[in-house]
Order: structure tokens, then C-alpha cells, then sequence
């Protein structure tokens, strides 16, 4: 199953994608929003490229921070898309790559199949506010296929980009170091939006308060999979 991302790609291709370009040479940017505190989650989603850093945003996205910590660190079960078996224990992102790659917009991962049309077995709603939106690059936000299907995926924006707003859950905002590597990641020689040497994501490494942080990474207990989403 292809995402919407590349639906809405196609048709503002012309449009919508010079106005992102154009927004990525902006002389100013919008100051950071901040709409938690400091006990919001961090990550660093580390990469056969170097270190993504990301702060979470629990109190915007709460169903969708919890299932990216969750899996992350191997508390949350789910369904490889590749074997159809049942995953314990096995944190999801572990060996993934960023399967689909678009300079001047963004780039997307956490496929457990690798290959764009995965998921993890389930799929949970949006979370959207007016108050969170893609006004700045770094946005870190789940990939779908229409509303409330979201599920592993995930997207690093490159550049502001308004017309994705209200359609995509934003949970985290990274900083201007991923940003950065998000930009050479998305330059790196592809076929088509495909990578030819895809950029794997080794592990994240979640530093968070709550429940869910509190507990620690799992060990493997069968071989993860690769798998991908909506």
C-alpha cells in the first residue's frame, strides 16, 4: 500500500514543491515551538549516516509518542509484515531503513518490510493541532494512508510544508543538526524516491519520564524482520 505522502507528492509536484524549496532558503525562520516542558521525551535515532536528535511531544501526540517509544525499545508487540509472526520483545525500528527519500521535503522510514507498503500489525488515529503544524523543517511525523491509519512510519521533514497540515500526526520537532543530515540523507543517489544504498536505522535510543520510558530496552528474541508501513 502506497502512503498518501506520495499521492499528495504527485499532484502538488509543480506547486507545492517550489513553495517548499523556496521556504528552505527563507532568510528567517519561526522560532522553535516548544509546546511541552523540559521532562518532554528525547530521542536519537541513530543511523548508519550519524545521529538524529528529536524531542517528543507527549502532550500533543500521546497515543503516537507512546507507540513510537514502545516500539522502539521493544515494549509493544506487533506483527511482522514479511513472516506474519507475532513480535515480543523485539524493539520494531531495529534494522529498518529510510526506505523513500525526497530532497526539499522530507524523509521517510520505520517500515518493517523495507520497502514502503508495511505496518505493524494494527493502526491508530491522528493526532492534529492548529497549534503544532509544518511551518518549520525537522517535523517528525507518522506517515498514513488516509486518516487514522497510522501504524511504524515515519517522516523527517526538510522544509516548512503547510499543505501536509491537519492530515498528519506530529509527534516531534528535531534539531537543526538533523535537519541537516536529513538533507544529505534525501541528496544520497536514489532510483526514482527509492535509495540505492539506503540509510539504516540501527537504534533509537529513547531518554524520556512516564510510564512508557521507564522501561528498558528489550532484549531480541527473534530476528527482527524488515518491515514497512502504511
Amino acid at each position: 500500500m502506497r502512503t498518501l505522502l506520495y499521492t499528495l507528492v504527485l499532484i502538488v509536484s509543480t506547486s507545492l514543491f517550489g513553495a517548499a524549496q523556496a521556504g528552505s532558503t527563507s532568510p528567517t525562520m519561526p522560532p522553535v515551538h516548544k509546546p511541552a516542558d523540559a521532562a518532554d521525551p528525547t530521542v536519537i535515532i541513530h543511523t548508519s549516516a550519524g545521529d538524529l536528535h528529536c524531542t517528543l511531544f507527549p502532550k500533543i501526540a500521546p497515543i503516537g509518542v507512546d507507540n513510537f517509544i514502545r516500539l522502539a525499545n521493544g515494549t509493544k508487540d506487533w506483527t511482522s509484515p514479511v513472516s506474519h509472526d507475532k513480535k515480543h520483545g523485539v524493539p520494531l525500528y531495529d534494522g529498518t531503513i529510510f526506505h523513500r527519500v525526497i530532497p526539499a521535503f522530507m524523509i521517510q522510514g520505520g517500515d518493517p518490510k523495507g520497502d514502503g507498503t508495511g505496518d505493524p500489525g494494527y493502526k491508530f488515529k491522528n493526532e492534529t493541532s492548529p497549534s503544532v503544524t509544518f511551518d518549520r523543517p525537522g517535523r517528525l511525523a507518522y506517515a498514513n494512508a488516509g486518516p487514522d491509519t497510522n501504524g511504524s512510519q515515519f517522516f523527517i521533514t526538510e522544509v516548512p510544508y503547510p499543505s501536509l497540515n491537519g492530515g498528519y500526526t506530529i509527534f516531534g520537532q528535531c534539531d537543526d543538526a538533523a535537519v541537516e543530515l536529513v538533507k544529505k540523507i534525501a541528496r544520497m543517489a536514489t532510483d526514482g524516491e527509492t535509495p540505492l544504498r539506503p540509510v539504516k536505522i540501527t537504534h533509537i535510543e529513547v531518554h524520556s519520564v512516564g510510564a512508557s520510558a521507564k522501561s528498558t530496552p528489550a532484549a531480541k528474541t527473534s530476528s527482527g524482520a524488515k518491515s514497512s508501513a502504511q
